[in-house]
């Protein structure tokens, strides 16, 4: 499977000025014959929360729209990383996942709100699971904070979950977090993870880049530095099985004793 990762300089609180460059990076993965191509966590807007009454996407439609024409134009899909969206007069961080047609595979809300950045304040969290295929493999989604609960990372991969996606807004005084929570929750879950961060700044952050594909023994297969670019890798789906052979893990919980 062969995944491009996009590793965008966010335009603070311009969601035109977003979408317009949304395209480039999809046409650049089409290019590199990408089965999927990844944007990073809440890429319409950035964390321009105090104004989504104004800028976040209304049921996600202009999302949708952009994205599902792009996934048909070039036959690849889309991990639409994460949006802000406004739904019955409430804010969500919302994932959405395209396929190569154009359809609509899944939606996910993300479900712990990271306090540091005021996200409760103004985003209301998510209550369900995230679950969908890439070529017949099953996967999943967080967003950004979520990586810090692994009981819920674990929750989702009890349904097979073969790679786990992570877009993020992570900042760089904690960068070095970031890599050591994702390999973690790959060795763990016996999952490749795919880590989709931004690069550039925001008026209270700098964000760290660092985008990374991590295999389920937690060897980086690649891992970005600090400026924008698109890179793409290609990844060995089977390696789930072997390292899930070589210890089975899942086999041996003991669920009666977690509660």
């Amino acid at each position: 499977m062969t995944i491009s990762l996009a590793q965008m300089n966010i335009s603070y609180g311009e969601p035109a000025e977003n979408f317009s460059r949304i395209e480039s990076f999809v046409a650049q993965a089409a290019v590199e014959h990408a089965d999927i191509v990844v944007f990073p966590e809440m890429w319409n807007t950035g964390y321009n929360l105090s104004r989504l009454m104004d800028i976040a996407d209304v049921n996600g439609l202009q999302t949708l729209h952009v994205c599902q024409a792009l996934a048909k134009k070039y036959h690849i899909m889309i991990h639409a990383g994460s949006v802000a969206t406004k739904r019955d007069n409430q804010f969500f961080n919302t994932t959405y996942v395209i396929d190569e047609k154009g359809q609509l595979l899944t939606t996910y809300d993300k479900v712990h709100l990271f306090g540091l950045m005021h996200e409760n304040d103004f985003l209301t969290a998510g209550d369900h699971k995230d679950q969908f295929e890439i070529k017949g493999t099953p996967a999943t989604s967080v967003i950004c904070y979520d990586i810090r609960f692994p009981e819920w990372l674990r929750t989702l991969s009890l349904s097979d979950s073969r790679i786990i996606f992570v877009p993020a807004e992570w900042p760089t005084s904690r960068i070095s977090q970031w890599r050591k929570l994702l390999a973690a929750r790959a060795i763990e879950n016996q999952s490749f993870v795919v880590g989709v961060n931004c690069v550039g700044a925001d008026p209270d952050n700098h964000f760290g880049g660092n985008s990374i594909v991590i295999d389920p023994l937690g060897n980086n297969v690649v891992c970005l530095g600090h400026d924008e670019e698109l890179k793409t890798v290609t990844i060995d789906i089977s390696a789930t099985d072997k390292a899930r052979g070589l210890m089975p893990v899942f086999a041996d919980r003991r669920p009666d004793l977690y509660e």
